[in-house]
């Protein structure tokens, strides 16, 4: 073990002060990249089941709802994965944490291909879900921690965005790999890829500078990763950290503590309901778009979903621009308006097979506002709460919000079976709202970049 140097506090390096005052170099630049690229087959893994559902509603000749729990249990491994990743995060290290998980999750979408029934593929998402849940908090914890701290709310962002983009790459290669090789070989190739890209990415990534800090026996690493940076940095050199000092107490208990306890029932209910809007979208957009009473087919359900995905890049990553300048209360709250409107407009002027057009139009306008609030959120959990319980926080935030996926399942097929279209979008308007109220009582907003 490396002894530490015999310096004084005053002579040691604040690494913190560094990066977060320092230059956002290429370096940086790309390490935000690369986990991106887990989070782009997170989103890829995550809507394979909704884009087949489809096809396997035909080739089982089973009804919609027998394939509910399937897509519900998914998001149910996720909120338990989000909880544990972000404690494991925390106390071993988001690198190995989010690519374990992205190993774990390609493992086991590539062993969906040989499920022959509904309880198979139930288990198989339930354990897979544990893996996505486990990765992004420690993606957002990681782009975070890489950034300088007027940058942080956009390679956050940046970093998140992913999810809605591996979305929408998941329906183009739904659309074609299904009608051509059928649903089994979908999850084959995005499995294997998952896999490959986190054995790749095990050797490039380095550990978060500010969770070395706290550990003196990887102080020459931490010196290394500076240094390409872009900071000048002795080889040999002590540091202390400044913005968090390492408490006793447990970190589940430190998000109610500290003034905390009110941002993180705020963010927490926004996570849950945002989360759910979008599930909602995610799990059953393709469902009600191939029913009888829209009557799309499935390519074209597929790139519905697609829609919706790239219209909340495109939101995702302006709003974190927008966020950059005049800070996040002003820029989410905008988004979440903007969607109770456009789930609104969707209610009460259905969409239909006759005017597809329009339809797909609305849905990316809906998706935009939808996936820009989800993806902006991140970048705020990641301001409300200190290095040392950052994984946990966000962590337990995206946990709570995988409640709002399970129910997703639910209380979507409920509302398309009851108010078809009109049903399901009026739903979508009504927990924007709610999305509204949450983000609206926080208190620690990211202020406007100086």
């Amino acid at each position: 073990m490396n002894r530490e140097p015999t310096t004084s506090p005053a002579d040691r390096v604040d690494a913190g002060r560094l990066l977060d005052d320092g230059p956002w170099s290429g370096y940086q630049k790309l390490l935000v990249l690369a986990t991106a690229l887990t989070i782009i087959l997170d989103g890829v893994d995550n809507q394979l089941l909704p884009n087949a559902i489809p096809t396997l509603i035909r080739e089982w000749a089973q009804p919609r709802a027998a394939f509910t729990t399937a897509l519900a249990i998914g998001p149910f491994g996720m909120m338990i994965g989000g909880l544990l990743g972000g404690i494991v995060g925390d106390r071993f290290g988001r690198r190995p944490a989010l690519l374990g998980s992205v190993c774990a999750f390609g493992a086991l979408t590539a062993a969906v291909a040989f499920a022959n029934s509904i309880a198979a593929v139930e288990i198989l998402r339930l354990l897979a879900g544990i893996g996505l849940g486990g990765a992004m908090p420690n993606a957002a914890t990681l782009a975070s921690e890489y950034a300088p701290r007027r940058s942080r709310p956009l390679a956050v962002t940046l970093t998140i965005v992913a999810i809605p983009l591996g979305g929408a790459l998941a329906g183009e290669v739904a659309a074609l790999v299904i009608p051509a090789q059928g649903w089994r070989m979908l999850f084959g190739i995005c499995g294997l890829a998952s896999i490959a890209l986190g054995a790749v990415l095990w050797t490039l990534l380095p550990e978060s500078p500010k969770f070395l800090v706290r550990r003196r026996e990887r102080w020459p690493e931490l010196a290394k990763v500076l240094q390409r940076s872009g900071l000048t940095v002795r080889a040999d050199a002590a540091f202390l950290q400044s913005d968090s000092t390492v408490k006793p107490r447990p970190a589940l208990a430190r998000l109610f503590q500290d003034g905390l306890a009110a941002d993180t029932v705020a963010i927490g209910a926004a996570f849950f309901f945002n989360l759910m809007t979008n599930y909602v979208a995610v799990l059953l957009l393709p469902a009600l778009l191939t029913s009888a009473t829209v009557g799309f087919s499935q390519p074209i359900a597929s790139r519905g979903l697609a829609m919706w995905n790239y219209g909340g890049v495109a939101a995702a990553v302006a709003g974190a621009f927008v966020i950059q300048r005049v800070g996040s209360r002003g820029a989410m709250l905008a988004m979440a308006v903007g969607a109770v409107a456009f789930g609104i407009v969707l209610a009460v002027w259905p969409v239909a097979a006759a005017e597809t057009g329009r339809s797909l139009f609305l849905i990316l306008i809906l998706g935009a506002f939808v996936n820009g609030v989800q993806t902006t959120m991140y970048a705020l959990a990641a301001h409300i709460y200190p290095t040392d319980i950052r994984s946990t926080g966000v962590g337990t935030a995206v946990a709570v919000g995988r409640i709002g996926n399970v129910v997703a399942a639910y209380v979507g097929s409920m509302a398309i079976d009851r108010g078809g279209s009109t049903g399901y979008f009026a739903l979508m308007a009504g927990l924007m709202l709610l999305v509204f109220a949450s983000l609206a009582a926080i208190k620690r907003h990211v202020p406007r970049a100086v």
